[in-house]
């Protein structure tokens, strides 16, 4: 019987220790804080939405405005804003760099914005509907004059003023009219000129030449000396 008992008692758990218990009670109040936290957080995604569902429709019935810009928010807050103007059948953007300070624009449909303006707001410039237009207008005359200059061919450029007018009173414009004649080389500078290379005569009239020449230097040996 006292086998019975004793194994009886060392099958149950043995109660915790005090350590043990502690242990236990901060758990719970540990997911008790955080159950806590969970649904303030919901309450206030709820709260944010009802505010934001609001300041939407005041935005839709106020004729007189096409865009409106929110302060920044963070990822949680611009996911519910975006998904409420869809709901509302708007448009809206996030722009900003950085994530703290990246802020939802929204637009009403009839006034959805250009790849300009888009452009615009992405570099943290505000929109200029004039400026843009002239910048348009500038644009579009530049691009039509590139297209006439091309269809009109190159451009001749034609100086202003004639070198030797410019600097006759430097070298007299005698000096600069017969430098500006004076293309051709001279053909005598440094060699003998080619038309006094050519022998014109005939092969008879140049061999009795020679025959000529040769009695000539004969008869002049045969003369006696004086001596």
């Amino acid at each position: 019987m006292a086998d019975l008992l004793g194994s009886i008692l060392s099958s149950m758990e043995k109660p915790p220790s005090l350590g043990d218990q502690e242990t236990r009670r901060k758990a719970r109040e540990q997911a008790a804080r955080l159950k806590k936290l969970q649904e303030q957080e919901k309450q206030q995604k709820v709260e944010f939405r009802k505010r934001m569902e609001k300041e939407v429709s005041d935005f839709i019935q106020d004729s007189g405005q096409i865009k409106k810009k929110f302060q920044p928010m963070n990822k949680i807050e611009r996911s519910i804003l975006h998904d409420v103007v869809e709901v509302a059948g708007l448009t809206s953007f996030s722009f900003g760099e950085d994530d703290e300070c990246r802020y939802v624009m929204i637009f009403k449909k009839e006034f959805a914005p250009s790849d300009e303006e888009l452009d615009s707001y992405r570099r943290g410039e505000e929109w200029d509907p004039q400026k843009a237009e002239e910048k348009r207008r500038l644009k579009e005359l530049a691009q039509r004059q590139e297209e006439e200059a091309a269809q009109q061919g190159p451009v001749v450029v034609s100086p202003a003023s004639d070198y030797k007018d410019k600097y006759s009173h430097l070298i007299g414009k005698g000096a600069a009219k017969d430098a500006a004649h004076m293309l051709q080389a001279n053909k005598t500078y440094g060699c003998v000129p080619v038309a006094n290379k050519r022998d014109t005569r005939s092969i008879e009239e140049a061999m009795n030449e020679i025959r000529a020449k040769k009695r000539l230097r004969q008869s002049g040996e045969e003369l006696p000396s004086t001596s």
